[in-house]
């Protein structure tokens, strides 16, 4: 019994370790664990058995995550240093029936993409403070035992802008949408984000023309990249 919890576990490490290595764990992580407990994905390229039923079960994200579960090749990692680093910021008064309105269809003059996945949510995110209150005077022996926790699904709507942008015009074109928050990468690349998501997105760079192949992207001090009053708002990362 002890080894079969054992390999059970390091099994669920190792699968864990894979996911955060060789995929986007953001977009990911909530299709491709539904998809492991179901065992939708559980058979390889060489007999296919369960091709058919992995994509049903990956749905629209499938060419997004098939990599996580060896269904299709490992994505090529990007080089560009710039493309790694952005900047994060909050947006006053957001218009969520504007933004959703916005990316529920394809810009027809094609000046963003918009990607919608899965994310899990604790549910007690989302109680008033008064009931965590009462859960915890409750409380008694019988219940010391962290149970598991309830976890609500939500969606969560991000929009790439495929041409580059400054960080000004990033912030103010994800304003003009209605987003919550906006992350401006130092490639030039500008991501909108709506308010159903973690940490502001999804952190990789990956607008359609940005940035351009072969061209000489300018350093943060070259750049108009913003005024020197929105420097103490901004968090790098």
């Amino acid at each position: 019994m002890k080894n079969v919890f054992l390999i059970t576990v390091v099994g669920s490490l190792m699968a864990f370790a894979y996911l955060s290595y060789a995929c986007n764990e953001a977009v990911c992580a909530s299709i491709v664990s539904k998809c492991m407990i179901t065992q939708s994905c559980k058979c390889d390229l060489a007999n296919c058995s369960c091709c058919k039923e992995c994509f049903s079960c990956l749905n629209n994200l499938y060419s997004e995550c098939c990599s996580c579960v060896d269904m299709c090749p490992k994505p090529n990692v990007t080089t560009n240093a710039l493309s790694r680093k952005s900047h994060v910021e909050d947006l006053p008064e957001p218009i969520m029936t504007l933004f959703y309105a916005l990316v529920s269809e394809p810009d027809l003059q094609e000046r963003w993409e918009s990607l919608t996945f899965p994310i899990d949510f604790d549910i007690d995110v989302f109680k008033p403070d008064f009931q965590k209150e009462i859960k915890l005077l409750q409380k008694n022996s019988a219940q010391e035992v962290s149970p598991v926790k309830d976890v609500i699904t939500l969606n969560c709507s991000v929009v790439y802008m495929n041409n580059c942008l400054s960080w000004n015009k990033c912030k103010a074109s994800c304003m003009s949408m209605g987003a919550k928050s906006y992350r401006w990468f130092h490639d030039g690349c500008c991501e909108c984000v709506g308010d159903r998501c973690m940490n502001y997105g999804i952190n990789e760079s990956r607008c359609k023309h940005c940035p351009l192949k072969g061209a000489v992207v300018p350093t943060i001090s070259e750049a108009d990249y913003g005024d020197e009053d929105d420097d103490d708002e901004e968090m790098i990362q």
